[in-house]
């Protein structure tokens, strides 16, 4: 993968519409919208409560990030599983289904009765993805909390509840790997991606060392795409390890094919970036408590 970033960076619009002010918007912002493009279209979100009477059913899900790190949400059901992968949600489980105010009381009765967030920083998530424990004790924990919901009191009669069943997404988005892929990943090997890959999976040890602040315009990234989880992309880069792209931070910008320096994709091989990064140090301890 590898492209070039072309600025300025543009508002996306609301909606389907474009940007009625031709809008600039900042380079780190995930957004991608100008101030009054975003309030738009926050009046039309299910988050904003200006659609009670909305007659679809809606579905209410429990989603693991990570140890200790499950938050509570809704989707409509005919999305689907795909608000899920939308946030990069490792494992999941449906608490239940039923009409949009239901699911939203639901919602606030886990935050207020058992502390689940309804919303987890993308950073803590990113962390989360560099010790993953076995599939099943992901299921364990979100098995738990599944039974903690539904012996609340107080739940909405109009939601009926859902079976638990754990839907795992860590080989959906590369983050569980063969063995030879996750040393091809990390540049280890020249070539290794012709190496004959063992069958049996195993948690791939490569861990993120820098994530992409923003991107600038004439800068540019190429590199070995092997996750993808959630708008994060991981790409590994030659002499870098891997570095983690928000895709959300490249709306708004013109892309052009290629490597930095000018050549053409590929040219410059699996190794080049030109964007601002934050680089990630995993073997400092930041405190005792």
């Amino acid at each position: 993968m590898a492209f070039r970033a072309v600025g300025p960076r543009w508002c996306t619009g609301a909606g389907r519409g474009r940007c009625p002010l031709a809008a600039e918007v900042p380079a780190r912002s995930t957004g991608a919208q100008c101030s009054e493009c975003a309030r738009l279209d926050r009046l039309r979100s299910v988050a904003a409560d200006t659609m009670a009477d909305d007659p679809r059913p809606y579905r209410v899900y429990l989603a693991w990030f990570g140890p200790g790190m499950v938050k509570a949400g809704i989707t409509r059901e005919e999305r689907g599983a795909a608000r899920l992968l939308e946030q990069g949600a490792v494992a999941f489980s449906w608490l239940g289904r039923g009409p949009l105010m239901a699911a939203r009381r639901t919602e606030e009765l886990l935050r207020a009765a058992l502390g689940v967030p309804d919303r987890i920083p993308y950073a803590a998530k990113r962390a989360a993805r560099a010790g993953l424990p076995p599939g099943p004790e992901r299921a364990a924990e979100l098995a738990d909390l599944h039974a903690r919901a539904l012996a609340l009191p107080g739940r909405p009669s109009a939601l009926e509840p859902a079976v638990f069943e754990a839907v795992d997404h860590a080989r959906v988005f590369g983050l569980e790997q063969p063995a030879a892929a996750s040393a091809a990943a990390a540049g280890a090997v020249p070539g290794s991606a012709a190496v004959a890959v063992p069958a049996v999976p195993v948690p791939a040890a490569v861990p993120v060392a820098a994530v992409v602040t923003e991107l600038v315009d004439g800068g540019a990234v190429a590199g070995r795409l092997v996750a993808a989880a959630g708008p994060d992309l991981h790409l590994a880069v030659a002499g870098r390890g891997i570095v983690v792209v928000d895709s959300r931070l490249m709306r708004g910008w013109g892309l052009e094919r290629g490597a930095p320096g000018g050549a053409g994709e590929g040219a410059a091989g699996p190794g080049a970036l030109t964007l601002p990064v934050r680089e990630l140090r995993t073997d400092v301890q930041d405190g005792l408590f």
